[in-house]
């Protein structure tokens, strides 16, 4: 198997590493209650999705 002849720079090896950062998640308003939810999402807080009940929801006290 083959190895490698030299070793990697640093700047080579965090040049690769570029992309592996996390990114935070893109929310959107609901335009039902106004909740930040994901995009392409059923809302948590009025279980609502393009405009129409989904999912029922409990209201809390």
């Amino acid at each position: 198997m083959p190895n490698p002849k030299r070793r990697h720079s640093k700047s080579r090896r965090n040049k690769r590493r570029a992309h592996d950062a996390l990114r935070a998640p893109s929310l959107s308003l609901c335009p039902n209650c106004q909740e930040p939810r994901l995009p392409h999402r059923v809302c948590l807080k009025c279980g609502y999705y393009k405009g129409r009940v989904v999912l029922r929801v409990e209201q809390e006290l």
